[in-house]
C-alpha cells in the first residue's frame, strides 16, 4: 500500500514538473546553469573510471579468450562491444546516480526544510517545475554525451593496456574495434541513458522535494534517492535490452 501511495505521489509530482512553463526564458537559463552543474562537472569522473573499465576488460577478454582457435582480434571486438552496450551506459548511470542523484536530493531537500520552496508557491510559482524540469532536461540532453565520451576512453584505455601493457597486438585490437560494427548499439546505449537520466534526476528530485523535519531527513532522502534511483535503473536495463535487443 506504502508502494503504490508513493508511487502515486511521483505521477503527481511529475505532473507539476511538466506542466507548460511561465516564461520559457527563465527555463532555459536554468537549463543551461544545470547543464553545467549536472554535466560539464562529471566529466573527470566519467572519464576515469571509464579508461579503467576499458583496461579492465581488456585484461579479462585476452585471458579469457586466450585460445590458437580464436582470433586476437577479438579481444578488441569485444571489449567494444562490451564498453558499448552495458558498461557506458549502465555503469556510468549508477556512478552518476551517486554523484548527481545525491547532490539532486540534498538541494531540493534542504530548501523544502528551509522553507524555499514554501516561498516559491507563496510568490505564485510552480516550484515543482522551476526547481526539477531544467535539471529533468539537462541531464537528458548532456548524459548521452557523457555515454559517447565513455566510450570512446574505454576503448582508448583498453588500446593502452595493449600498448604499454602486452595484453594483445595493438594492431590486431584495432582491427577488432572495427569488426563487425553495427550502429543500432549505439543507438541503443543512447536511448537507455536518456532514460536513465530521467530516472536519476526525477527520483532524486521527488525525495528531495518531499523531504520533511530537519537535516537528518535530507541526508536520509539523498541516500533513499540514491538507493532507488540504482534499483529502477537496473530494472529498465533489463527490461529496455529485451524489448531493444531481443527482437
Amino acid at each position: 500500500m506504502k508502494f503504490i501511495n508513493t508511487l502515486g505521489q511521483y505521477f503527481m509530482l511529475m505532473g507539476k514538473v511538466f506542466s507548460r512553463p511561465e516564461k520559457a526564458g527563465i527555463y532555459y537559463r536554468r537549463t543551461m546553469f544545470e547543464m553545467e552543474a549536472l554535466g560539464f562537472n562529471s566529466i573527470v569522473i566519467t572519464a576515469i573510471i571509464s579508461v579503467f573499465i576499458g583496461a579492465v576488460i581488456t585484461i579479462q577478454m585476452a585471458i579469457n579468450l586466450e585460445s590458437p582457435f580464436i582470433p586476437p582480434m577479438m579481444i578488441g571486438y569485444t571489449t567494444r562491444e562490451t564498453m558499448v552496450l552495458e558498461f557506458a551506459s549502465t555503469v556510468t548511470a549508477l556512478i552518476l546516480a551517486g554523484k548527481v542523484g545525491s547532490s539532486i536530493a540534498s538541494e531540493i531537500g534542504t530548501m523544502r526544510i528551509t522553507e524555499q520552496i514554501d516561498a516559491l508557491e507563496i510568490m505564485g510559482v510552480n516550484s515543482a517545475s522551476y526547481l526539477i524540469l531544467p535539471k529533468v532536461v539537462a541531464a537528458m540532453v548532456f548524459f548521452p554525451l557523457l555515454t559517447v565520451l565513455s566510450i570512446l576512453v574505454g576503448v582508448v584505455g583498453g588500446y593502452l593496456m595493449c600498448v604499454f601493457g602486452g595484453v594483445c597486438a595493438p594492431e590486431d585490437y584495432l582491427t577488432g574495434l572495427y569488426f563487425d560494427f553495427r550502429p543500432y548499439s549505439i543507438t541503443y546505449t543512447l536511448l537507455k541513458m536518456v532514460v536513465f537520466a530521467y530516472i536519476i534526476t526525477s527520483v532524486s528530485a521527488f525525495y528531495g522535494y518531499n523531504a520533511r523535519g530537519n537535516s537528518l531527513e535530507v541526508g536520509r532522502a539523498s541516500t533513499k534517492a540514491v538507493v532507488i534511483s540504482c534499483i529502477v535503473i537496473l530494472l529498465m536495463d533489463l527490461v529496455m535490452t529485451q524489448l531493444m535487443l531481443l527482437r
